[in-house]
């Protein structure tokens, strides 16, 4: 109930300040138009998000001091301390970058954050920055309307820093103005209560504004209008810090657990460097002032001096966290638990993926590696084999002769809990990647189409399991002569492409190649259709009566299905963006009728 109230509160406020005081109409727009410059700004930088920042962000993040760089410079270019706050939180989601280098990039964030600061003091206060802000946006708009997604990302960032200068323009003519009418330096409280009461109220403004930047360049402005007094722009600029967690937090809520360890970390380190900034703030005003002096700042330039003091504090912050890095990493992991692990709900999909679709492709992809590792599970037990054992085995065809024992497990239940859950959340993640909102690229929603698909084989892989599971258990748990061959045959050719598939999986990405599953399409292929002319021959010789063959027949198309489905989905998952190996291995890659042709020329070799 009282959150429906905020909304129709705020427009009160607003239009009865507006009838009161008709100069706070610029203050309002000028705050207005700088938000909107940094919604523009944030989306123009997105569109470069389409393998572009994703790229340099996992190289970013081999190392602390790197990850630590990377938030300091993409803050600072981006000006936008909640964008990287965004991708960080969508990378950690989908278990690209590890925690520890998430938090880095969140440390280095809030020290490059503090260069806005720097160019509103420096520069925005100091020139007429309206004059440069029109020839953006003229620019801007140009680009803005090409078809290249990259002119357009260019053309909504001009555009950005275009309504950021014109909103900073606005919002100091505003105070300018304002201070013949009305003095907001009144309303100054001295001391500790001056202290905390402007850090919440810092706060507070920097959470409905969901920008610290936008909040700096009202307190800067407001000062540099005398509007309000340096101790208490002070605590303003501490509580701006401790507001600004509202964007992890925000972000974290369509986030896993990781998410929401790096929404913490925030909201942790935020609050201590708050404290201990309130905690040393006379030493710290002295530091400013030591510091201004060396730079040549003016005595009286507070602007200037808040800039140097948000940049103290935040580096102070960092430093004194930075040894503990490992200690907090450790708090995270035990105040937010990894959930149990739960085979029957996503690791990889989250809402914090769908704005960065390179990033998006990658979560579908390894939970794809999710189900098909589910799947491979629940088809060896339906073919009462113990998968361990098989990936230790040298000898493959007698481990399976070897299992005789039926699994007690409920296939319906086992496919319920372990595989259609997966697909589901496959299905409706791809899906909604589609939507015309989204503005996902071509090439990379093809990719995803095609990891959708893959899912669809691994379903179909183990319904066919399910048919076959009956008739196997039937004729292996006792010694059915001929019958019973046949049937380890087709569970030992299962077996050997899940243990390949096993291999494929751990082998490093930059040496696996996926050739192999060629090789293993035209076996399966060829087994088929040995099995078919096996069975005619001995229905023919009276060893096989006529329900036997049937089964086996139907069977062996079952057993072939799953395993074609099966190898087909690998090589979905384990496609990569055209390597010139990869592309080799395209050209070399058999197409099914090739498949089929080679099969029939062994067969009729070995015949």
């Amino acid at each position: 109930m009282a959150r429906k109230l905020i909304l129709p509160l705020v427009l009160a406020l607003l239009v009865v300040g507006f009838w009161l005081k008709p100069d706070l109409q610029e203050i309002a727009a000028g705050v207005a138009i700088f938000l909107f410059g940094m919604t523009m700004l944030e989306d123009g930088f997105k569109l470069f998000s389409g393998g572009f920042l994703e790229r340099i962000l996992a190289k970013a993040t081999a190392s602390v001091p790197r990850a630590l760089g990377f938030g300091m410079l993409t803050t600072t270019i981006m000006q936008s301390s909640s964008l990287v706050t965004i991708i960080t939180i969508s990378f950690l989601s989908a278990g690209l970058i590890t925690l520890t280098a998430g938090v880095a990039i969140i440390f280095g964030a809030n020290i490059g954050t503090t260069t806005g600061a720097w160019l509103v003091a420096g520069f925005g206060l100091k020139v007429d920055i309206a004059a440069y802000a029109m020839p953006m946006l003229a620019i801007s708009i140009v680009l803005v309307f090409q078809s290249s997604k990259y002119m357009r990302g260019a053309g909504l960032v001009l555009a950005g820093m275009g309504f950021l200068f014109l909103g900073i323009h606005y919002m100091k003519e505003g105070f300018d103005a304002f201070q013949t009418q009305f003095d907001l330096n009144r309303f100054a409280l001295p001391g500790l209560l001056g202290l905390v009461v402007y850090t919440l109220i810092g706060a507070g403004m920097t959470v409905v504004m969901q920008s610290s930047h936008a909040t700096m360049v009202i307190i800067i402005t407001a000062l540099a209008a005398g509007q309000i007094g340096y101790e208490n722009a002070l605590a303003l600029a501490i509580g701006s810090n401790i507001g600004t967690t509202i964007t992890a937090i925000l972000g974290a809520i369509g986030a896993n657990y990781q998410g929401r360890r790096l929404a913490l970390a925030h909201l942790v380190f935020n609050v201590f460097t708050a404290a201990v900034a309130l905690a040393f703030i006379v030493p710290l005003v002295s530091i400013v002032n030591f510091l201004g002096t060396a730079l040549g700042i003016a005595p009286d330039d507070y602007a200037l001096k808040l800039a140097v003091f948000h940049t103290i504090f935040n580096v102070l912050g960092v430093s004194l966290m930075l040894p503990f890095l490992w200690r907090l990493i450790t708090f995270l992991k035990r105040r937010i638990p990894e959930p149990a692990k739960d085979i029957s709900t996503p690791i990889y999909l989250s809402d914090a993926t769908d704005d960065f679709p390179e990033v998006a492709e990658e979560a579908l992809r390894k939970e794809l590696g999710h189900l098909m590792h589910n799947a491979e599970e629940v088809i060896a037990q339906g073919l009462n084999l113990n998968m361990p054992r098989l990936l230790q085995t040298s000898d493959i065809a007698a481990t399976v002769e070897e299992s005789t024992k039926a699994f007690p497990v409920d296939f319906d239940i086992a496919y319920d809990q372990r595989v259609k859950p997966l697909h589901a959340a496959i299905v409706e993640f791809a899906s909604r990647m589609g939507l015309g909102d989204k503005d996902t690229p071509e090439d990379i929603m093809h990719r995803i189409h095609d990891l959708r698909a893959g899912a669809g084989r691994i379903v179909r892989a183990v319904k066919a399991v399910k048919h076959l599971r009956r008739n196997t258990t039937r004729y292996t748990e006792t010694n059915h002569g001929t019958t019973t061959v046949l049937y380890n045959a087709i569970r030992a050719d299962i077996a050997r492409m899940l243990v390949e598939m096993d291999k494929i999986r751990n082998e490093d990405s930059e040496s696996r190649s996926a050739l192999w599953l060629d090789e293993e399409r035209v076996q399966a292929k060829r087994s088929y259709k040995d099995a078919i002319h096996v069975t005619e021959a001995l229905i023919r010789d009276g060893s096989l009566t006529a329900a036997e063959a049937t089964s086996i027949l139907n069977d062996s198309q079952y057993g072939y299905e799953a395993l074609k489905d099966m190898i087909e989905a690998c090589k979905t998952l384990h496609a990569e963006t055209k390597t010139g190996l990869e592309e080799v291995e395209r050209i070399l890659a058999l197409e099914e009728d090739e498949a089929d042709e080679m099969a029939m020329d062994r067969r009729q070799r070995d015949a």
